[in-house]
């Protein structure tokens, strides 16, 4: 396998759910990562060390995601210079609320990119952007996937279309019968 360049992060196994479809979004780029668990209260040191030593490993992006106070992707950007983008999920309590406002409420001089509750997709295509500005075969297939994305949308706009044509057609016939 490839060094990893992007290391997805999250505060428990549980949250996985939330965090393999940024796995599965690097992966369908042929970004190579890295997933651990590692908590901001559990394993604090642990939790430094992984974000001081992430850009001397090679990582050029970290993806964390966390519940609750979700304090780990502010941990993470206070201990390393590299992007974090942090990924709220929602609990029992506050339908991540509560992790959405801890993770973009950052002070200044410590950024947290932050995307939607649950938003784990979003957040590898977004590891996949900040490494396309510096790789031009990278940029070259997130535009091919923007243009993919637009080619789905007119297709179903074609399609729901040619449904309500035919069914003012329908509707058409059947008013003429009665």
């Amino acid at each position: 396998m490839d060094q990893p360049v992007v290391g997805i992060v999250m505060g428990s196994d549980s949250d996985w759910p939330t965090m393999e479809p940024a796995a599965q979004a690097l992966a369908e780029f042929g970004v190579p990562y890295e997933v651990h668990v590692l908590s901001a209260h559990r394993t604090p040191q642990r939790m430094l060390d992984y974000a001081t030593a992430a850009a001397g490993r090679g990582l050029r992006v970290l993806v964390a995601g966390a519940g609750g106070a979700a304090h780990l992707p502010g941990m993470l950007a206070a201990a390393t210079s590299l992007p974090v983008i942090g990924v709220p999920r929602s609990l029992d309590r506050l339908d991540g609320l509560d992790s959405l406002l801890s993770i973009v409420q950052m002070p200044a001089g410590v950024p947290v990119a932050t995307v939607s509750i649950g938003g784990g997709r979003n957040a590898g295509l977004l590891a996949v952007r900040v490494l396309a500005a510096a790789d031009p075969e990278l940029r070259a297939a997130v535009e091919r996937f923007q243009a993919d994305l637009a080619d789905t949308v007119v297709a179903r706009d074609a399609a729901l279309r040619a449904r309500l044509a035919e069914g003012e057609d329908a509707s058409r016939s059947s008013a003429g019968t009665s």
